[in-house]
């Protein structure tokens, strides 16, 4: 096994590294770690990074590689198409990075077989220390490692990556927002969509009107009971016309 010297951390400073283990922090396992924290690293999850709301540690899977080629995958037994990623491979590198950033951290791979990402697992995520993310390339990961490390599966969608990168930085991202220190209006966070277990409401800004398209009168009466009441009705009207699934969910817990 190779060493880790490409395992990288990013977070404010070098004394916030080493003292501050109370942070939420994320630990991705990729064979790719210069796409991160790329989006991550801008706007408030950035500044966030930068003044230590949050921690991000990045390890190369290769650094776990096996023999002479640093291979970190092989073909399938039992035949069929591409490649799956080594047991023992991934089986270091995870017990690595709990070594390196706790064990109390829950530990994730992304799957189409797994539990669809929604905003309760975000707020579930977001109550805990922080997270191992195992991003998978190829055909997927050896079965064995998912059943010897009590890996969680999860899921982006109904649709397939060409790796679990893109669904780490989505979790990330939307887990990040909700830590204090990160966003600035946290009352905000409570009226988005999924958070009331309904759409949001539209949104509207100046000018009042715009091409010929006005904003909804209540909106500019300063009555803030009536606004708040177009609001859920709005709320409601769009789950229903758009996502069948969360008002039959909703309306089951709020209209009973």
């Amino acid at each position: 096994m190779k060493g880790s010297a490409d395992q990288s951390e990013v977070s404010a400073t070098e004394e916030n590294k080493e003292t501050d283990m109370s942070v939420w922090a994320a630990h991705v396992l990729t064979l790719y770690p210069d796409m991160f924290p790329g989006p991550l690293g801008q706007s408030l999850a950035g500044r966030g990074l930068e003044e230590g709301a949050w921690n991000l540690q990045v390890t190369n899977i290769r650094d776990y590689s096996v023999g002479k080629h640093h291979t970190v995958d092989d073909s399938p037994f039992g035949g069929g198409a591409g490649m799956v990623m080594r047991p023992d491979v991934l089986g270091n590198a995870i017990d690595a990075a709990k070594a390196a950033s706790g064990g109390d951290k829950r530990l994730m791979y992304f799957s189409p077989r797994g539990r669809i990402m929604d905003q309760a697992l975000m707020r579930e995520l977001t109550a805990g220390p922080g997270v191992i993310l195992v991003c998978g390339r190829f055909e997927g990961i050896d079965q064995r490692v998912l059943e010897a490390r009590d890996v969680e599966e999860v899921s982006l969608g109904d649709f397939i990556l060409s790796g679990g990168e893109i669904a780490a930085l989505a979790m990330l991202d939307a887990v990040v927002r909700l830590l204090p220190g990160v966003t600035g209006n946290q009352a905000s966070l409570s009226e988005e969509s999924f958070e009331t277990g309904l759409l949001e409401y539209p949104h509207y800004t100046r000018p009042a009107i715009w091409e010929d398209r006005a904003v909804p009168e209540v909106l500019l009466s300063g009555h803030h009971k009536k606004i708040k009441e177009w609001r859920q009705r709005s709320s409601e009207e769009l789950t229903k016309q758009r996502r069948a699934d969360l008002w039959e969910r909703w309306s089951d817990e709020n209209l009973k």
